[in-house]
């Protein structure tokens, strides 16, 4: 894939020229936080975390470049670890997810990082079965399930496209839920 169909992934998702703070986790080289970049308006920030600092270190200078009025900030963590991040207008788990089998309280745990109403956008690859690479893949039909599990609402498919590897790949949007609403 290339940039274009990254962004194009997620568009529907970022509200175009948006200011915010927003996280990609398992960001892994970084193209999604590029796309992120592109959509998000001056002075957002971002925080892009993967455990392998080594394939981050682009992401910076690549954000300053391309998108100077948005900064980046980048993380060498497990995002399944705690991460002290609070408040935030968006997250990002492109490709992520499905490096975990047990992702219930994973879920619990982002949707807890976020503001009320503010979004997680998951992109994944659109089957049940996986392969050594991509070993616990899920449906957006299994996704819907398990963002209303955490705690999720107005789960929605954004945008499909096909795949070399496993068929097609989709982007999904979920929100936080608002004040007042009952968090898990």
């Amino acid at each position: 894939m290339n940039h274009s169909d990254l962004v194009a992934l997620i568009r529907e998702g970022v509200p175009k020229g948006s200011v915010g703070r927003w996280a990609d986790l398992g960001a892994g080289e970084g193209a999604f936080t590029l796309a992120l970049g592109e959509l998000l308006g001056a002075g957002s920030h971002i925080t892009a975390v993967d455990r392998d600092g080594r394939v981050m270190r682009h992401i910076a200078s690549g954000m300053s470049v391309r998108y100077p009025g948005v900064s980046v900030e980048v993380r060498s963590a497990d995002f399944t670890r705690p991460l002290g991040l609070r408040e935030l207008d968006g997250v990002v788990m492109a490709n992520s997810l499905h490096f975990i089998r047990e992702r219930s309280a994973l879920l619990v745990a982002v949707r807890n990082m976020l503001r009320p109403g503010a979004r997680l956008i998951v992109v994944e690859y659109g089957t049940d079965h996986g392969n050594p690479w991509v070993p616990h893949p899920f449906t957006y039909e299994r996704w819907e399930e398990m963002a209303a599990a955490a705690g999720f609402t107005g789960t929605r498919l954004l945008h499909t496209i096909p795949s070399r590897h496993l068929g097609s790949m989709y982007a999904a949007l979920s929100l936080a839920p608002l004040e007042g609403a009952a968090r898990l």
